[in-house]
């Protein structure tokens, strides 16, 4: 049990370093704040939290395996390499994929409520 709480303490300092120095994190978890917010303010579903919810986890997880394989090639070498390049190139756009088709769920669940809201 003691090495499953020590795997724990490890993991948790490791989302913190991610928020506290990386840009993108903090981007990543305003957007995230933002969307938690108007999903309150607009009382969405529970079935709309649900994919709310995992949007926000999808993303910033992918962000932060992003930021681990680029901070991994960088230790590779820092001199230009091509497919060091396209390693990098793909885990950011896994980043920008499913962060589109976030956006994309976003919009559907809170155009309409945010549309309601305005015209009553």
């Amino acid at each position: 049990m003691k090495i499953f709480w020590k795997a724990l303490q490890l993991a948790a300092a490791g989302i913190y370093l991610f928020f506290k120095y990386e840009r993108n994190a903090k981007i990543q978890g305003c957007i995230a704040l933002a969307a938690i917010l108007l999903g309150i303010v607009l009382h969405i579903s529970k079935t709309e939290w649900i994919f709310v919810l995992i949007c926000i986890a999808l993303v910033i997880a992918l962000e932060m395996l992003n930021t681990a394989v680029e901070k991994t090639c960088n230790q590779i070498t820092i001199q230009f390499q091509p497919n060091i390049k396209t390693i990098k190139d793909i885990a950011a756009g896994a980043v920008l994929w499913a962060s589109c088709i976030s956006a994309i769920i976003g919009c559907l669940i809170f155009i309409p409520k945010i549309y309601a809201l305005i015209t009553t």
